[in-house]
């Protein structure tokens, strides 16, 4: 499907759920090969899914098919909010936000946010690689998730940093997993349905 970000045309991935919940899930670096089809990003999808959301995964501007050039997050984050534009045009409401290493980064940096969302998932976020700085306003709930060897999202800097995105962030760490999460796909999605939904139950480590 596509959707417009002004002149742009971007294509991305949807799936229409019956209620009225919505997600959007933001891929990483696309100077380093990030795209709608990641892995990781499809997985969560797959995840927001499972729990009745509709979702959006997309292209940012420059990539796959989408029209126009990499902007270094400023024009990612109209994209985003193109995005959840296109979402409210199909009656859905976008609650929450996904986003995988720099789409965790472009997702939390917004600013303004997106008035609708209640909830952000940050996998991997790249604090090692890229600057956040200030927080414009945190959502009301934030969730973070990142692997125990990740050099890119070392949980050390995530516990330091976390607490300034959001007081009561949550921080789950997966013991053996690096940033790419090879072969830890399914040990990422029992996680993420535990952390956004913890009634299911089967949690993997978590640290809050």
């Amino acid at each position: 499907m596509w959707f417009a970000c002004g002149s742009l045309s971007l294509e991305g991935q949807l799936e229409v759920a019956t209620g009225p919940s919505a997600v959007i899930i933001s891929h990483p670096h696309p100077l380093y090969g990030g795209e709608m089809n990641n892995p990781v990003v499809t997985t969560l999808a797959a995840v927001y899914q499972r729990l009745g959301y509709t979702t959006l995964r997309f292209n940012f501007r420059g990539v796959g098919r989408s029209a126009g050039n990499y902007d270094d997050g400023r024009g990612e984050g109209d994209d985003l909010r193109a995005a959840a534009a296109h979402l409210a045009g199909l009656g859905k409401t976008v609650t929450d936000l996904a986003g995988y290493s720099f789409g965790a980064w472009v997702n939390l940096r917004l600013n303004p946010p997106l008035s609708t969302v209640r909830r952000q998932l940050l996998v991997a976020p790249p604090v090692a690689f890229i600057e956040f700085g200030m927080i414009a306003e945190p959502p009301p709930e934030l969730l973070v998730i990142t692997g125990a060897g990740d050099r890119i999202a070392p949980p050390a800097l995530l516990r330091e940093q976390a607490p300034h995105w959001h007081p009561h962030a949550r921080l789950f760490i997966l013991p053996g997993v690096d940033h790419f999460y090879n072969g830890a796909l399914d040990r990422l999605a029992t996680l993420a349905v535990t952390a956004l939904a913890p009634q299911v139950g089967g949690a993997s480590s978590g640290v809050a």
